[in-house]
């Protein structure tokens, strides 16, 4: 079944259908709405049009940091891991 997902951004409404493998896409939804919420609230001034804008470039901007900053430790913990099962083989190996 084909899933439609709605956020409203400012008092509209959007939709869009997510990709097949989203398992939980509210999730995603209310995820972004915190990131606008902090972004809101970092951002004191009214909401006009490109006000409106700025705080999703805040929001955009906050989120793509955190991704980064995951994939760092992703980057980091898939090197650990790997120089630890490299250790362990070679301990097997040894003892084989």
């Amino acid at each position: 079944m084909d899933e439609i997902v709605k956020i409203e951004l400012f008092g509209q409404e959007f939709k869009f259908q997510p990709d097949s493998h989203v398992k939980d896409s509210q999730k995603v939804v209310d995820a972004l709405n915190l990131y606008i919420a902090e972004a809101e609230k970092q951002f004191k001034a009214k909401n006009t049009g490109r006000d409106k804008m700025v705080i999703l470039l805040l929001a955009a901007l906050n989120l793509t940091k955190d991704y980064h900053e995951l994939q760092m430790e992703h980057a980091r913990l898939e090197a650990y891991v790997s120089q630890k099962a490299a250790y362990l083989l070679e301990k097997i190996n040894k003892n084989i």
